[in-house]
Formats: structure tokens, sequence, C-alpha cells
């Protein structure tokens, strides 16, 4: 029964990040730094590869490569890695996406949505276009229209100003620390996806993915509170 207005309250609103949401990505993006930073000489280490979860390509990049690197070098290095991301998941990204995203995009079209990622916006215009996922998002806000990625909430403050919804009644989806650290700044309630941390603390709930029942049922008992 897609698209019912009783799934979710009147007023509120539905924002996703990207990566690790929508789809599940961060295996791929870990593979793409590897390949990425050889060409560097520089091997990708573990606590490299958790340094990378949640942050912008501009982060990433100063945090492997150094904070002196000039600006149009970072910019060119994180363009960069992610066409080799885009490459590596181009072939498998409907194996890739988050269980049942589909589905529950299709069941609560009625709902206003955004999309509100870190990301490089040639990768979020790919993923919404490969992805036949642009007709679902009223708004997109990616990594290069704002001056503060996550955690600042800035990114999130962006989505609800353009979805036109008070940030207390929006709710948004994360995967990642500091991806939820920017949506409760905030002020916006939280549900986790254990698609990279299996401990979210913050959240309001915590999901698979989006075959869970008890987030249909959490997000049915939610009202406005703006």
């Amino acid at each position: 029964m897609t698209g019912q207005p009783s799934l979710l309250a009147p007023g509120l609103a539905l924002i996703f990040d990207m990566d690790g949401v929508l789809v599940h990505s961060n295996p791929v993006h870990r593979e793409a730094w590897v390949v990425f930073n050889r060409r560097y000489g520089l091997e990708t280490t573990e606590e490299m590869h958790e340094f990378m979860y949640g942050k912008r390509n501009d982060a990433i990049v100063r945090g492997f490569f150094g904070h002196d690197l000039d600006p149009a070098e970072v910019a060119y290095r994180s363009s960069a890695k992610d066409a080799v991301y885009r490459e590596m998941i181009a072939g498998s990204l409907e194996e890739a996406l988050v269980p049942g995203i589909r589905q529950f995009l299709d069941d609560f079209a009625a709902a206003p949505k955004a999309l509100a990622s870190n990301a490089e916006p040639e990768t979020v215009e790919f993923l919404l276009d490969r992805g036949h996922f642009s007709h679902h998002f009223k708004v997109v806000v990616d990594g290069s229209q704002v001056r503060h990625p996550k955690p600042h909430p800035e990114v999130y403050l962006r989505a609800s100003d353009l979805l036109g919804i008070p940030p207390a009644d929006c709710i948004v989806f994360e995967d990642s620390h500091l991806g939820v650290e920017s949506a409760m700044s905030a002020g916006m309630r939280v549900i986790g996806l254990y698609t990279t941390h299996v401990n979210l603390p913050g959240t309001a709930i915590g999901v698979d993915n989006f075959l869970s029942g008890d987030l249909r049922t959490w997000l049915g008992l939610q009202c406005r509170v703006a």
C-alpha cells in the first residue's frame, strides 16, 4: 500500500544519510582508499579506515596525506578517490543497497524526504541516478553545499530549512558516530542503522536495516513537537 499518509504523522520529515544508510558502501570505500592511497605509496591501516567513517573527503585526504596540502590538491585527490569508488561499485550497486530500502521509500512516498550527506556531489548524483532514487527526495544536500561537514549540524539544518520542516520534526537515519552527533546537534530525532557500527549512542532506536518491524512501529508512534 504505497505512500499511505498514515505511515508517518503529518508535519514530520525523514532525512537520510547516504553511505551506510541507502547503500552499504563502506566496504567498497575501504577498498577504494587502499587502491587510491597506493598511488602515492601509502599503505592503508585499519586505524586509517576507522578514521574515514563519517568524514568528508577533504578531511580524510588531509588526515592521510597531511594538513599542508594545497586546497586544489586536496580537491583533486578527493575527486580522484571517489572516481575509483564509483568504478568499483558500479557493477554491484543493487546488491550493495541496504536491505529493504527500496520498499521503505516506496511505502513512505507521501512523507517529505531529504538526502543529507558529506559525500562528493558527483558520487551523490551517481547513486541517485544509477540507483533510481532521485524521485524520492525533495531535497538533496551534499558535502559541497556546506562550509562545515558532519559532525557539525550544518548539513542537517540546511536540509531542514529547504524542506520547510523544523529540526525537531525531522527524523534522521544515520550509521556513523559523527553523523549521529551532527543530527543530534541539529535537534533532530535519530535512527541508527547498524551497517557500520553496532553501537550508536544517542539514537532513539537502532536497527539492522529497513526490514525491521520495530522501525515501522516506532515511526508510527512519532508526532510533531515543534
